[in-house]
């Protein structure tokens, strides 16, 4: 019988720490939106991906608050699973491993948008705009590899001393 290259439990472990990343971006995003004059508006490139996609399918998207609660709760669940690949396996420098997955999500979210017609005002709209977008995905890439570090440390010290007997 073949094993798989990491032990299933492993990866359910890693599910925590990447939903930490994703509360982390979200948290930041939510926050800045309300505050800042130009923030980052993902919120508007997650609607407007969420209504394109419900369309495409046949649906009718739905409008408003709905339609940000549900881009919310898309972006925590896609955002989370993507961070968790910070603590898939036994990462030994998750934080690294966080900021360069960060780093490309960021870049990411402010090159590909105008490529997939969901505009550029969004993510681009200032070079502040671009740089904060960067930013914070990084962040979460790092909260992401501090919650790994803690799950390891935590997983390190219930382990049994010494070698095994027997």
């Amino acid at each position: 019988m073949i094993e798989p290259p990491v032990p299933p439990r492993l990866v359910f472990r890693a599910l925590g720490p990447g939903l930490v990343g994703a509360t982390a971006l979200t948290l930041v995003h939510e926050s800045a939106r309300r505050v800042l004059k130009h923030p980052p508006r993902m919120d508007v490139l997650g609607m407007r991906a969420l209504a394109k996609g419900v369309r495409f399918f046949g649906g009718e998207p739905a409008k408003g608050r709905q339609l940000h609660r549900q881009t919310l709760a898309g972006d925590l669940v896609s955002n989370g699973l993507f961070f968790s690949l910070v603590a898939v396996g036994r990462p030994k420098r998750p934080y690294l491993r966080g900021a360069v997955l960060g780093l490309l999500a960021g870049l990411g979210a402010v090159v590909l948008p105008p490529r997939m017609g969901l505009g550029k005002a969004p993510s681009r709209a200032r070079p502040s705009t671009a740089w904060l977008t960067v930013a914070w995905y990084t962040l979460g890439g790092l909260a992401a590899a501090r919650a790994t570090k803690r799950l390891l440390a935590r997983r390190e010290a219930s382990l049994p001393l010494g070698r095994p007997v027997g």
